[in-house]
């Protein structure tokens, strides 16, 4: 399915926007490959916070209407689709905790958190999509698919697991963390989050080895008698859950 473009999108020669489509899962399903997952994580770039990645496999006959790039979608719509797809398909979930991150680096503990996630389907997929440029371990076949989760339908709704999934437990953080801002802006480099990093100092959910959390390490290292980090229970360091 293609969206229409408006009259000024095409006058300016923008390319239309491709919905994603079941298609990739239904040729191997016609092949007898199947289950089909497809995989996505959210939270790379934030400051704070873990990586969640979510694995689905949906069910051919009962497909969420409207499932997309969770980029794509508002707030509300990825909420509404989060309920439709655990009611309709396997998902599964897992996180990398900060401390994970500074120990293996973003890229290994996002693709960690990946396989954690298919590993922990209810059932072995037999075939696994996944988004990005990078495949991950897995018993079963697997393709990386840049923008993925504009692509395939699997992966579109394992983007919105995780980004779903993600956002709720930043809230979760926002009430244990307050002063932050962490249920507005999930824990990414905004002027309010670098501006409560300057006031309040950082605690154990931020990344260490991202600048402005390194940076702000390093100014209360050098001031005389450095308060102590903020203590809060560990919500993130979790390894998998469906």
């Amino acid at each position: 399915m293609i969206r229409a473009p408006s009259k000024s999108a095409a006058k300016k020669g923008v390319r239309p926007v491709v919905a994603p489509t079941f298609s990739r899962e239904r040729a191997l399903l016609k092949r007898g490959i199947w289950p089909v997952a497809g995989c996505d994580e959210a939270g790379r770039g934030p400051l704070a916070g873990p990586v969640v990645a979510a694995a689905v496999v949906l069910d051919p006959k009962r497909i969420p209407k409207g499932l997309d790039d969770s980029k794509r979608l508002t707030a509300d719509k990825r909420e509404a689709l989060f309920e439709e797809i655990c009611a309709s398909a396997a998902v599964a979930v897992a996180y990398a905790s900060p401390a994970r991150i500074e120990r293996d680096n973003i890229l290994q503990a996002s693709l960690w958190a990946l396989g954690r996630a298919v590993a922990a389907l209810p059932e072995p997929p037999q075939h696994v999509f996944v988004d990005g440029r990078d495949k991950i371990i897995t018993p079963c076949g697997c393709d990386a698919v840049i923008g993925g989760d504009g692509l395939i339908l699997s992966i579109a709704a394992a983007s919105i697991i995780a980004k779903v999934a993600r956002d709720r437990l930043m809230c979760r953080l926002a009430d244990e963390l307050p002063g932050y801002g962490f249920d507005n802006h999930k824990g990414y480099g905004v002027p309010e989050h670098l501006a409560a990093l300057d006031r309040l100092g950082p605690t154990k959910h931020h990344r260490r080895g991202f600048a402005p959390v390194a940076a702000a390490y390093d100014r209360l290292a050098a001031q005389p008698a450095a308060p102590a980090l903020e203590e809060a229970p560990d919500l993130f360091d979790l390894a998998a859950s469906a």
